[in-house]
């Protein structure tokens, strides 16, 4: 499982990473498919690039990676210990599992790009939490790992910005802090579950400084 835990994070920066254009190879393509060659007849005609069947150039792996401080009173409780853990032993409680930092992201693949294959995407959106406080009891700066919420998934582009998706939710993955009297169980915030939706997609977001420009989808 952790080993599960430290893949995922190498994949949330390369997600980001990986999005990202190399400007000679984009120019190179852009110049590729701008060049014209005159026929016998004097007419031009424009070489345009192929979809690729799989991994689609500069879209098929994007997503995001945020990292998050709660300040001291503040901590996320991932439902692992009574509110009231202080309650079995103050400070000395072995239910510490309330956390100060936070790292979450999104990983989306589309691992085909031609025809309606290229509809399909698939997602991962793990949250990894890291703490050791008690609540009016202790309160630490300490980056203990805690565990992890997790949920996947895959989705179905329909059309007019509508999407299918269905998510697999799982138990909280747990690697430190929770233990003693205090501990409430692995179910977390959520507890296990699987759904299926519709999502609907509105706007359109750039980075203007960043050179980022809108894309119809």
């Amino acid at each position: 499982m952790r080993f599960f835990a430290a893949v995922l994070m190498f994949l949330l920066p390369c997600a980001l990473v990986a999005q990202q254009p190399d400007s000679s190879t984009t120019q190179a393509t852009a110049t590729t498919q701008a060049t014209a060659s005159l026929n016998s007849g004097g007419k031009s005609t424009v070489t345009e690039e192929k979809p690729r069947w799989y991994f689609p150039k500069h879209d098929w792996i994007y997503g995001y990676g945020e990292f998050d401080l709660a300040p001291p009173h503040n901590e996320l409780d991932p439902n692992l210990c009574f509110g009231n853990s202080g309650d079995f032993g103050g400070a000395n409680s072995t239910c510490t599992a309330f956390a100060r930092w936070v790292i979450t992201g999104q990983v989306e693949i589309r691992p085909f790009g031609v025809k309606y294959l290229s509809r399909l995407k698939l997602f991962a959106q793990p949250t990894f939490v890291f703490g050791r406080n008690v609540p009016q009891y202790l309160y630490t700066w300490s980056m203990d790992p805690i565990g992890w919420e997790r949920q996947w998934g895959a989705s179905v582009y329909l059309g007019r910005r509508f999407e299918f998706r269905a998510t697999q939710h799982f138990l909280f993955g747990r690697f430190n802090g929770a233990t003693g009297p205090a501990y409430i169980g692995p179910n977390g915030p959520w507890g296990r579950y699987f759904m299926i939706g519709v999502r609907k997609y509105f706007g359109y977001a750039s980075v203007h400084d960043d050179g980022g420009v809108p894309v119809e989808r």
